[in-house]
């Protein structure tokens, strides 16, 4: 049997704001020690996938890359990059593609979210190896998690009784107000819809053929756009592939999920119970569920001083550790970053995404950058903004580049106070060290180049009228985004 793990890496996890934002979002946040993507993988490998095919935005690449760099056994790694996300159903019917080409219809796909919480890995493995047996019968398999509670942000699946066993599934429900998940759950017969899945590639692609024929229609025009790139990953000897498409015709594809487009409608559909603990870690609540907590409930990512205090999670990051105090509260979610704070009760946990679409009316960069920003080359912070001004702290990554690039409306103030660099400004190269500064005016084009053994770390100030993030021409970059 080849089995493939097929991890779906979107989303921006907005009920998860201020941790989890459009540049770096929950799929990197870690949890339980060590980020969920990760987890994901590893939860594959276990089940004796030795290929991963990740699904993600062509701009999580270099994050998703560094991620598999981390592990201790990275797999063969296959990405397929989405310009933007068109649903789980499109994400599936490529997937399904690329791993019939390569593998043929008999490849077993277990299909996984990249931000699910999933601690029991052996429990896991024993519920999947069952599902791609039946998978291997021509089943489309769904885990189902026997609700705990009558949980509103969930779908559920419908089968005759709940047991312990697998059962066909009788009906999909998409999520349900509180009066008639409570219904759900009085029955006996219901499960909440995991979101994972596992068939075999000529399975699910004549499910799409039969069921939703515009879906793997549009996917094989996109197909037809595709670049597939190869790079060799290093002393690990394996290679990665990266695949990307045509912005437009990726576009026209349906923004469809795979219950929709197939699940909802196939009589083919096999229910396999999850004898594991999960949780999609889908808000608040669920973060604080996946830590031990004390004597009064609390659960603490932080330095506390808590004075009757019940039931509340404060969580601070890591990069500018402060005390916090509670006094007198009980059910709270209380989560500080450097420039954000979060206070909600548990019961409202769920409207946080409504914070994170006033921000958007707003334009407000908090829904898209944390103060410290992941880029391929490395990082930047800012430490100081002002009007007329901002100060930042940049770290480039040995052997790496920033964009060669310039700007409109401002000009910057470079000092190195780590490492070694080539600064170019205009058509001239400058070895910069320690100590050393240069200016770079107003349409001056220029880059930054890392060209010591160790990381380089340059303090940058910035000078104009606007100083937003999009003020930059890239007129040449090695991470294709000029």
């Amino acid at each position: 049997m080849k089995l493939i793990s097929v991890v779906i890496s979107g989303g921006a996890g907005t009920r998860l704001w201020p941790a989890s934002r459009q540049s770096y979002p929950k799929p990197f946040l870690s949890l339980g020690g060590s980020p969920l993507l990760q987890q994901a993988i590893e939860r594959g490998q276990a089940c004796g996938a030795d290929e991963s095919l990740i699904v993600t935005n062509q701009d999580y690449l270099f994050l998703t890359r560094e991620v598999i760099a981390n592990l201790q056994d990275p797999p063969n790694a296959r990405y397929i990059l989405e310009p933007k996300g068109r649903n789980t159903g499109p994400a599936i019917a490529l997937a399904a593609m690329v791993c019939a080409q390569t593998h043929g219809d008999d490849a077993v796909m277990l299909v996984l979210p990249a931000d699910h919480l999933i601690p029991d890995t052996e429990a896991y493995v024993s519920c999947a190896l069952e599902a791609a047996r039946s998978a291997l019968q021509g089943q489309l398999v769904v885990f189902g998690v026997q609700p705990s509670s009558p949980e509103t942000g969930f779908g559920y699946i419908e089968v005759e009784q709940v047991s312990r066993t697998a059962q066909k599934a009788l009906r999909f429900v998409e999520k349900p107000d509180a009066t008639t998940a409570a219904q759900y759950l009085s029955t006996g017969r219901y499960y909440w819809n995991s979101g994972m899945f596992c068939f075999t590639a000529g399975t699910i692609l004549q499910a799409f053929r039969d069921h939703s024929p515009e879906v793997i229609d549009a996917a094989e025009r996109v197909m037809k756009s595709a670049q597939m790139t190869t790079q060799d990953t290093g002393s690990h000897k394996i290679q990665d592939h990266v695949l990307r498409f045509d912005a437009h015709a990726f576009s026209q594809q349906p923004d469809i999920s795979i219950d929709y487009a197939v699940m909802e409608r196939a009589q083919n559909v096999t229910m396999v119970p999850a004898k594991f603990a999960w949780s999609d870690v889908g808000a608040w609540p669920a973060v604080a569920l996946a830590h031990t907590a004390d004597a009064s409930g609390n659960t603490f990512e932080a330095d506390v001083v808590a004075v009757d205090t019940l039931n509340t999670h404060v969580q601070v990051d890591s990069h500018t550790p402060k005390i916090v105090a509670t006094v007198g509260v009980h059910d709270l979610i209380i989560v500080d970053t450097p420039d954000a704070l979060l206070v909600a009760h548990k019961d409202q946990a769920q409207r946080v995404k409504a914070i994170v679409d006033e921000l958007k009316e707003r334009k407000h960069e908090s829904t898209q950058l944390h103060t410290k920003v992941h880029r391929p080359w490395g990082t930047y912070a800012t430490l100081k903004e002002e009007s007329g001004y901002k100060v930042k702290r940049i770290t480039v990554k040995p052997g790496e580049s920033l964009s060669l690039q310039y700007h409109h409306q401002r000009a910057e103030h470079w000092m190195v106070v780590q490492g070694i660099a080539i600064v170019q400004i205009g058509d001239k190269e400058h070895r910069t060290e320690v100590g050393q500064y240069h200016y770079i005016p107003v349409k001056e084009k220029h880059r930054l180049s890392n060209i010591g053994k160790n990381e380089l770390v340059l303090i940058e100030v910035q000078c104009g009228a606007y100083l937003g993030e999009d003020d930059i021409v890239r007129l040449a970059d090695i991470y294709g985004r000029s």
